[in-house]
Parts: structure tokens; sequence; C-alpha cells
């Protein structure tokens, strides 16, 4: 099975592909697979991993949503990995090490969603960063401590999915520009369910050439990116479409990100993982023992983001309020 999928790909596959065969390997050497090729087996560690089903109770926009239709972690997470097949299988890339990078790029986010990395950013000394994160979950964190042992250019597409990185191969620049499509269409869907905004406050322009539904502007910019990208060594849209989509991710950091509802539960979000911090600096042996015996080899303030960020949104609302909420006495 795995031959005739290497066969495949040298067959059909773009000559700017990376084929499975041409990986650098993992850090630690290990029996080949004979059903499967290695970006495979990347997809399916991700995939039973702790981290990735701790996604489904983690914020995507909408701080712990009581509607069932709200986006989570999760749900963006699988949209990611659509959009980012879509567009591999378009420019004949690799789809198995498109989507591996995809199921695993948000790994290490955060409770909270993005108010959850801004506070942890500012408690840190060193900083943090969800994509960074989300390298050392599968390098460091899962399999009690001895990662996941991914591919290095799966953990490399992992650590540069923001648009700002520079991935080292056309799969992980093709995640790059899914994830920003997908959450800039699926967290404007959410606006509109919540009520915090109208179809008609969207920029005209840009809905004029992207579309008026989620579908039409992800199928706008899919044949943007395939029109520009076929056959060339890049993964990009045409200049019109990738103005028209930073015009709608603007119009989503003034007037659904900043709204005001959302700054005062990222003010309360700020309190309780604050409070969490600060009490587990000052009593670092009450931490899980895993991340105790890591103090042996880390500083406190990266295994307390180690710990913080792997959190649910539930799991970190149900550990604040054991430590600092009063409990009914039994009189």
């Amino acid at each position: 099975m795995k031959d005739k999928t290497l066969k495949k790909e040298e067959m059909f596959l773009s000559p700017y592909a990376l084929k499975s065969c041409d990986t650098v390997g993992r850090l630690r050497a290990e029996e080949p697979c004979p059903m499967r090729t290695d970006f495979q087996r990347d997809r399916d560690r991700i995939i039973h991993c702790k981290a990735f089903r701790r996604l489904k109770n983690k914020t995507q926009v909408f701080f712990s949503p009581e509607g069932d239709h709200y986006r989570t972690r999760l749900t963006h997470t699988l949209a990611v990995s659509q959009v980012a097949r879509g567009i591999a299988r378009a420019l004949s890339l690799n789809e198995d090490l498109t989507e591996a990078i995809a199921l695993g790029h948000d790994l290490g986010h955060t409770p909270f969603g993005h108010s959850g990395e801004r506070i942890l950013n500012k408690l840190n000394p060193n900083g943090f960063s969800h994509n960074e994160q989300s390298g050392r979950v599968v390098d460091f964190l899962e399999n009690d401590g001895r990662g996941l042992n991914l591919t290095r250019e799966v953990v490399d597409g992992i650590i540069n999915h923001k648009l700002k990185c520079n991935p080292k191969t056309l799969e992980g620049k093709a995640v790059s520009l899914a994830d920003r499509i997908a959450y800039i269409n699926h967290d404007i869907d959410d606006a509109l369910s919540g009520g915090f905004i109208t179809l008609s406050d969207l920029p005209k322009d840009a809905v004029l050439l992207l579309g008026q539904t989620s579908r039409q502007r992800i199928n706008t910019m899919l044949k943007s990116i395939f029109n520009c990208s076929d056959g060339k060594n890049k993964v990009e849209m045409e200049e019109d479409v990738a103005e028209a989509t930073n015009a709608l991710r603007n119009f989503l950091f003034e007037r659904v990100y900043g709204d005001k509802t959302f700054k005062d539960e990222e003010a309360r979000a700020d309190r309780m993982l604050t409070a969490l911090y600060e009490y587990y600096m000052k009593t670092p042996e009450k931490l899980p023992e895993f991340y105790v015996k890591r103090l042996e080899n880390e500083s406190v303030d990266t295994v307390l983001c180690d710990y913080i960020s792997g959190m649910s949104d539930i799991y970190a609302v149900k550990t604040f309020t054991e430590i600092f909420v009063p409990k009914k006495w039994k009189l």
C-alpha cells in the first residue's frame, strides 16, 4: 500500500511538492511503517493525541459558547484541514503532509482563544506564542514527555503557520493561507449568528469581489490561489483578492474582536489566568506531577505556560474555582 502511494506521488505530484520519500526524517529514527508514509503516520499521531482532543473545549472566538453551532478550536482546525487539502489538491502538492500540518497547527493554543495567548505573552517574561507552543506540544509535551516524534517538515509547518512566518514547504504555505481563509469566513458566520454584525456591515468592495456567503468567498479565494500559483513554485492569492481578504480580516479586528463584549470577557479571562499563573508561581509543587518533574530542566515560567496553555476553557474555570472559590459547608 505504501509503495503504491509513493509511486502515485512520483507520477502525479508537482515538481515543487515535497514527496514522502524526500522527508529529512524525525528527531529519533524509527522503523518504517509498511502501510503508511511518514506524513500519513504523523497525521494519525496528531489525531489520536490528547492535545487534539482538548481542542473541542477551547475557544475560537466566543468564550465557552452555550450554543451548539459556534465554532471551537477543533472545528476551526477541521475547517483549516479541509481548505488546505483543497489547495494542495488543486496545485498537486502533498495532501498527506498538508493535512498533518493543518491538524497540528493549533495544538498549543490557549484556553479563551487569542485572548489567552495575549495574557500568557504578558505574564511570561520570555513571551508566549501559540504556534511555537504547538511545536513544544508535538516535540516535548505529548506522550508523557516523549513527544510525537513527527517529521521535521510537519513540525516546521506547524511552527510557521502564521502568515508572517516562512514555512520551508509549499504545503506549509498552503496551511498558512488556509488558516486565514477559514477563520475569516467562519468568524464572520459566528459574528452574524451572534448578532454582533449584519451582512450590510461587511466591507462592500470586498464582498462584491469575494462573494456574499462564506461558500462563495472561499471558492473565490481558492480559485485565486490556483490561478496565481498553478505550475509555479509559490502558493499565493492574486493581489486584488488578497487585498479584499485582508479588508475582511481588518473588519473583524475592528468590529468583532474589538467589540466591548469580547473585551469584557477578555478582562475576566485575564483575571482568571493571571491568578492561576501567580498561584502556581508561588507554589509550583502543587502542579500536576508531570509538570513538577519538568521543573528539573525547564524554567518555572516555561512550565506554567505549558500547563495553562494546555487547559481547555472548562478545565481552566474548574481549576480556578477549586483553588479560589470557597466551598459550601455542610452543617
